[in-house]
């Protein structure tokens, strides 16, 4: 075992150009030792723009999600609070990111403990510069703090905004912004609302690419947590949330 080990690493140290323990020289090729060209165009003959219709990109993408065994709604903005509640009721506990807008979880009965995911007390973000102080009142007043994972892992759900949304692959991207909150709030809690606005879906994976900061910490959601690993037999929850809900925001 040790000799092939040693033979792999060999191989690696090799190819970065690190057979004596140095880095690999800026500019050269390890392999050839040759310069490269940092100017040399990365050719992209790929497509990056999709084709389809606006609706038809939509219908893709909530077809995608259904089929993934996710829950999708497709309503206003006026509705998105009306929605939560009522997918969230047999909630007794919900995580929030601390730049999600206050009206989110204005309907919420007060049964349901709200908690942000943040080291101190802030203002949820306001849509349209408005919100009815009573939802302003209540995520100001709702407990602020870094949750651990068994904190999370008592919550029933999370609700997170996202970024961008990939129709082709059903996939949902999130950044780890205010509003899409750290990763470690979608993964544990057994059941996540996410918001996504319309126009924040892209056909394909490359217009997604283009418009999301690789260099922040993106989650890529799929439908819910799914794995068939052993024997062929879905199970769900293993990886992350067991209910994926998704509410795309006709207009936003």
């Amino acid at each position: 075992m040790t000799g092939a080990r040693e033979e792999i690493l060999t191989r690696l140290r090799t190819a970065l150009g690190r057979e004596d323990g140095t880095t690999t020289r800026p500019g050269v090729v390890p392999s050839t030792g040759k310069p490269v060209d940092i100017d040399a165009e990365v050719p992209r003959a790929y497509l990056r723009e999709g084709t389809l219709a606006r609706s038809a990109v939509i219908e893709q993408l909530v077809d995608r999600l259904v089929d993934y065994k996710a829950w999708v709604a497709e309503a206003p903005a006026a509705d998105v609070a009306r929605i939560v509640a009522e997918r969230l009721e047999p909630a007794d506990s919900v995580v929030i990111p601390p730049g999600l807008e206050a009206g989110v979880v204005s309907q919420l009965p007060d049964r349901v403990r709200i908690t942000v995911d943040a080291a101190e007390a802030q203002e949820g973000a306001i849509a349209d510069g408005e919100v009815e102080s009573e939802a302003a009142d209540r995520f100001a007043s709702a407990e602020h703090h870094i949750h651990t994972i068994d904190e999370l892992d008592e919550t029933s759900a999370v609700i997170t905004a996202s970024r961008v949304s990939v129709a082709q692959t059903g996939t949902i991207m999130l950044d780890g912004d205010t509003d899409c909150g750290r990763r470690m709030i979608t993964l544990v809690p057994d059941h996540h609302v996410c918001l996504v606005p319309e126009s924040t879906v892209v056909e394909i994976v490359p217009e997604a690419v283009a418009r999301i900061d690789l260099t922040r910490p993106v989650t890529m959601i799929s439908g819910p947590s799914a794995t068939s690993d052993i024997e062929l037999q879905r199970v769900e929850g293993v990886h992350g949330p067991r209910q994926l809900d998704v509410i795309i925001i006709t207009d936003r």
